[in-house]
């Protein structure tokens, strides 16, 4: 029986350390038949040489796109922009799904080159939950930002530039320290908290100290009255967990907080879902995604009112690298198991599906 090949590319985004399969899924792999191909880089959490002593194949930076067709390539974070074809099989978060901007002409280059795309975000399992998600740390990372942010605030200064944290517990010790030693006092509302990224959120603001009655938590009963929501408003620090499927009513708008005028307490907004160009985004005070290197974007409130800024990037486990993709890709690796059966496999067949349905949609689009 012939061994089923994967390639391991690198991330190009920038700050962006994590990793689709971590050495420790890698190996699992190669013990059940597959041929793995990583390629260098430096910018991954895991070094080469930790991919190498369990079997791994190394390969040149960036070398995907001379694979063979046959070849499937997982990442995690969308491609470069281009309008290069794209032949290959990938498994990836391509981020194109939901009509983001820019949607069209990344499904129209797999159309070009005849390649498949099987997006992370929705390989689900039969009761149609994702098997894999970075939810819990995206939103232990988000509430630790947020957290940061705020304090930096209260010192009348922006948050600096964010690095990745060698641990859970290295991070918690971080934020404490700029909270002056506990985040006691301090009131946040979590949006999603039921899930898994509002379940990370929760986690955070405790282990930094919150008091528990200082910790909001929302899903989908305390939102189903509409929004916008003067709750937001009254806390410090506001996290967005939610997953969006369709249009509901905005969380926060431009004219609520202007409404608030000096009586606001809200000082930090975090859009962990980050979904910044989605037509029926939540929270509208906002149009750019921002990064590791200038976390926070400010909101314009109006003439003498209180600051308030928004954080909203969208690889915030990365904070967490090491810890988030062992999660991640342990929890994938059940379903890369059944890759060599993907014609078959209802994990697969039912993401190649969901693919070719927004396949069509793009080719109309585009007019190809």
């Amino acid at each position: 029986m012939s061994r089923q090949p994967l390639w391991l590319r690198c991330e190009k985004k920038e700050f962006e350390r994590r990793a689709a399969l971590t050495p420790t899924t890698a190996k699992k792999l190669i013990d059940a038949g597959f041929d793995i191909y990583v390629e260098r880089d430096e910018q991954r959490i895991f070094d080469d040489a930790e991919y190498e002593a369990v079997g791994c194949t190394l390969v040149e930076h960036n070398s995907w796109p001379n694979a063979p067709v046959t070849t499937p390539i997982i990442g995690l974070k969308e491609l470069p922009e281009s309008d290069e074809p794209l032949p290959h099989t990938h498994i990836q978060f391509a981020h194109c799904y939901k009509r983001q901007a820019g949607w069209s002409s990344v499904l129209a280059r797999f159309h070009r080159g005849g390649g498949t795309l099987y997006d992370l975000e929705f390989l689900t399992d039969d009761k149609g939950r994702r098997v894999a998600a970075f939810g819990y740390h995206a939103g232990f990372a988000g509430a630790a930002a947020g957290a940061l942010a705020y304090a930096a605030q209260k010192k009348g200064q922006p948050l600096g530039k964010l690095e990745p944290y060698e641990n859970e517990a290295a991070m918690v010790k971080a934020v404490k320290e700029q909270l002056g030693g506990s985040g006691k006092g301090v009131k946040a509302l979590v949006i999603g908290a039921l899930g898994r990224c509002g379940s990370g959120a929760v986690d955070l603001f405790r282990k930094i100290g919150l008091e528990e009655e200082n910790i909001l938590k929302w899903d989908m009963a305390e939102t189903a009255k509409g929004g916008p929501f003067q709750e937001i408003l009254d806390v410090d620090i506001f996290v967005n967990c939610i997953y969006l499927s369709s249009p509901i009513p905005h969380f926060i708008t431009y004219d609520s907080i202007r409404a608030a005028g000096k009586e606001r307490q809200l000082s930090v907004v975090v859009d962990v879902s980050c979904d910044t160009t989605n037509p029926h985004n939540p929270i509208p005070i906002y149009n750019v995604n921002t990064t590791f290197s200038n976390p926070t974007v400010p909101v314009e409130v109006g003439a003498g009112n209180p600051p308030l800024s928004v954080i909203s990037i969208d690889h915030l486990p990365t904070l967490l690298p090491r810890e988030a993709s062992e999660q991640f890709s342990s929890d994938l690796l059940p379903s890369l198991l059944e890759l060599p059966n993907r014609q078959t496999a209802r994990v697969w067949v039912t993401a190649e599906e969901l693919y070719r349905q927004k396949l069509a949609e793009a080719v109309q689009v585009e007019g190809l």
